[in-house]
């Protein structure tokens, strides 16, 4: 998807948003629901106020970062890039992914839900070791290409 088409998405569903240099910034002060999507341009970043939606989502480009309010959900995604920063406020669901590359972060302030790769969420996983916190030890073992198949 070309950044030209993806900002008459954001027209079409009433999304506020700015561009600066080569990013979109989304701004919408709620909700983004962008379900019936399958790609993003790069440079995209949501600061939304609420929650990103993404379900049908099947590649995810370089350059696209979440500072969102809510929580992200990438449901139908099975990689990510390396690099991706996940800096949203609450959960990220990425229920389908089979992988996660080095360099891949997650600094979101609720729960990781990886069913695919580990059975459930990182807070219920058997391989957390008491007194670490989940998400250190998560971005870790990315960091060491643990996930890596």
């Amino acid at each position: 998807m070309t950044q030209k088409e993806f900002i008459k998405v954001l027209d079409k569903k009433g999304y506020s948003y700015k561009i600066e240099g080569d990013k979109i910034i989304v701004k919408y002060k709620g909700n983004v629901y962008l379900e019936s999507l399958t790609s993003l341009p790069s440079g995209v970043e949501f600061r939304n106020g609420g929650d990103v939606n993404l379900f049908s989502l099947t590649s995810l480009p370089p350059g696209v970062e979440f500072r969102n309010r809510g929580f992200v959900n990438l449901d139908s995604l099975t990689s990510l890039p390396p690099g991706v920063e996940f800096r949203n406020e609450g959960s990220v669901w990425l229920e389908s992914l089979t992988s996660l590359p080095p360099g891949v972060e997650f600094k979101n302030g609720g729960g990781v839900y990886l069913r695919a790769l580990i059975g459930g969420t990182i807070f219920q996983w058997k391989g957390n070791i008491e007194g670490i916190d989940s998400k250190r030890l998560l971005n870790k073992m990315i960091s060491k290409e643990i996930f890596e198949r």
